[in-house]
């Protein structure tokens, strides 16, 4: 199996996504709140599947 880096835009995106998360931790973002668990578990999963899936 190849490994591949992510493009810098999905990098970022999954960075935005799981700081979301971490961040309703310490505040109240009202959307992301109830779901901080699952941005942060979504932002690892598209890391993963950029650095497994070429082009993404």
């Amino acid at each position: 199996m190849r490994l591949s880096a992510p493009k810098k835009i999905t990098w970022w995106i999954a960075v935005i996504i799981g700081g979301l998360g971490v961040l309703s931790q310490l505040i109240s973002i009202p959307f992301v709140n109830g779901y901080a668990f699952a941005f942060v578990a979504i932002g690892f999963l598209l890391l993963t599947l950029a650095t497994l899936l070429k082009g993404l």
